[in-house]
């Protein structure tokens, strides 16, 4: 396939990509990496130019989840050695805010295991997200604390929060062998209640749990169907203590595939390169760069990370730039 003729394709008429096309991206084999990693930076540098948008994660809610999702080592099915806490305070929530701003993020993004917000951790995540903005108003604020209702949602926008994550994870046919607690249904209608409440949607997915090429092709597709604002991609880096222990991680040029397929798919909405990044792409995270507009830095939920002196450093070598500058 020309595969600089697919992405001008995209640019030039507005076509998009089909699902064959984006199986065949995941099924091009290793001598036309570099020309596919060319062809999908075409698309993101029409939208993003070389900048790359930092996101920090705060948990602020840990390993205390009731869902049973086989990935996860917070989840009531695991049994991995992580921290257990109830919610941080908004005071805690709100130094974890300067931490972002001196890592010259664009988005703070705060995380609570949990089904759905009770309505305790709401009134903290309102009282924090109020203080943040006043504190910081040139920084990003992202929540992800499971379901929500529409007035939930309503009242997370009206306290300042500019964005909800709410993954769907994988597939539709797939979901049902990763989790029973609770329904694929379930995310996507949380992820359209987060639309209709006018807060960005970030809504992404996990890689390398058994899926099929098929399954990430639909799911790229669902999330382009729910206008997704914001597409953080996962590659599971398989934890002690959960059922996916002992999986393979995805390959670093799968991980490649899988991220230019996304950017083919979602033409315009942020992909990032997020949880399993250092551990699966290994020395071949600046190629990520080239289909992908946004990483989390400093480390995840449970598990540590490259830290920003080294993403900055990674970022600065590929000869991209770090964008959205905020104001410690």
């Amino acid at each position: 396939m020309d595969w600089k003729a697919l992405a001008n394709r995209i640019l030039d008429g507005g076509e998009a990509i089909t699902r064959d096309e984006a199986l065949a991206v995941l099924n091009s084999s290793d001598d036309e990496l570099l020309e596919v990693l060319q062809a999908a930076y075409l698309i993101r540098r029409n939208w993003f130019g070389k900048k790359v948008s930092l996101h920090v994660l705060r948990n602020a809610k840990s390993g205390v989840c009731p869902e049973d999702c086989s990935f996860c080592s917070q989840s009531k099915s695991s049994t991995a050695d992580v921290a257990e806490y109830e919610m941080q305070s908004a005071d805690e929530i709100v130094a974890g805010a300067q931490d972002a701003a001196d890592m010259q993020a664009l988005r703070y993004c705060v995380v609570t295991s949990s089904r759905a917000p009770s309505e305790s951790e709401m009134r903290t995540i309102t009282e924090a997200a109020s203080r943040i903005k006043r504190q910081y108003p040139h920084l990003e604020l992202c929540a992800s604390m499971g379901f929500l209702t529409e007035e939930k949602a309503r009242r997370l926008k009206e306290s300042g929060v500019d964005r909800f994550n709410h993954n769907l994870e994988t597939s539709a046919a797939f979901y049902p062998s990763i989790c029973s607690t609770h329904k694929y249904e379930d995310r996507v209608n949380t992820a359209k209640i987060v639309k209709q409440a006018g807060l960005d949607l970030c809504c992404g997915g996990l890689i390398g749990m058994g899926e099929t090429l098929e399954d990430r092709v639909d799911l790229a597709f669902a999330l382009k169907e729910l206008k997704t604002d914001s597409a953080p991609i996962n590659f599971l880096d398989p934890r002690e203590g959960t059922r996916m222990e002992g999986s393979a991680r995805v390959a670093p040029n799968d991980c490649l595939r899988t991220l230019c397929m996304f950017r083919f798919v979602l033409t315009h909405a942020e992909v990032r390169i997020a949880g399993g990044r250092e551990t699966c792409l290994r020395e071949l995270q600046p190629l990520s760069l080239y289909p992908a507009n946004s990483m989390f830095t400093n480390g995840y939920l449970t598990t540590g990370g490259q830290d920003f002196a080294a993403d900055k450093r990674m970022i600065e070598d590929a000869g991209f730039e770090i964008g959205h500058l905020v104001n410690a």
